[in-house]
């Protein structure tokens, strides 16, 4: 557990939230997109290891949630992407996402229990904080389009939910 738990720190470290904030903030809307698009595809995985691994009915609802979210969140950024005729532009934060979400599926699928499921948990409480903030701080006050600032606005209230929801999980798994 304390392992995972060091692993989810150097996730939230190496997404460059903190350290890169001003590379993150030069990037194009299109990266931006593939950012968000690559989180929310993470955490649509992590649900289905969720759902896979967990007994618990709290871990089902929640990773029910945010299958249900995140591709709803999803589906409306690739109809707005193809309203605007542009595609997502793949980018290093995007690649370090996917590079740590494998190193974290490698330690889920590790555990069992009650040790999964307050690993699953702690997991989406500093993914969605990480997420949110550099979503919130960073990207959009630097998007340029309005309609896909728009939908990160959205997107974040949404986010927010989860995250008060992965806290009140974790304090309740402890």
């Amino acid at each position: 557990m304390k392992k995972l738990l060091s692993t989810v720190a150097v996730l939230v470290a190496m997404t460059g939230v903190q350290a890169s904030a001003q590379d993150v903030a030069d990037m194009s809307d299109l990266e931006y997109a593939h950012i968000a698009y690559t989180a929310d595809n993470i955490d649509i995985r992590y649900a289905h290891l969720a759902l896979a691994l967990s007994n618990n009915p709290d871990i089902h609802a929640f990773a029910n949630t945010m299958i249900r979210d995140h591709t709803a969140v999803n589906d409306a950024a690739l109809a707005l992407l193809a309203k605007l005729g542009a595609s997502a532009q793949d980018n290093a934060v995007s690649q370090t996402l996917n590079a740590n979400a494998e190193e974290i599926v490698e330690s889920f699928v590790k555990l069992r229990g009650t040790a999964f499921d307050a690993a699953y948990a702690a997991n989406e409480l500093a993914y969605h904080q990480a997420v949110n903030q550099l979503v919130e701080d960073t990207m959009i006050p630097n998007i340029d389009n309005e309609e896909v600032r728009a939908l990160f606005i959205e997107g974040l209230q949404i986010f927010k939910a989860h995250e008060h929801h992965a806290e009140m999980m974790v304090k309740a798994l402890q």
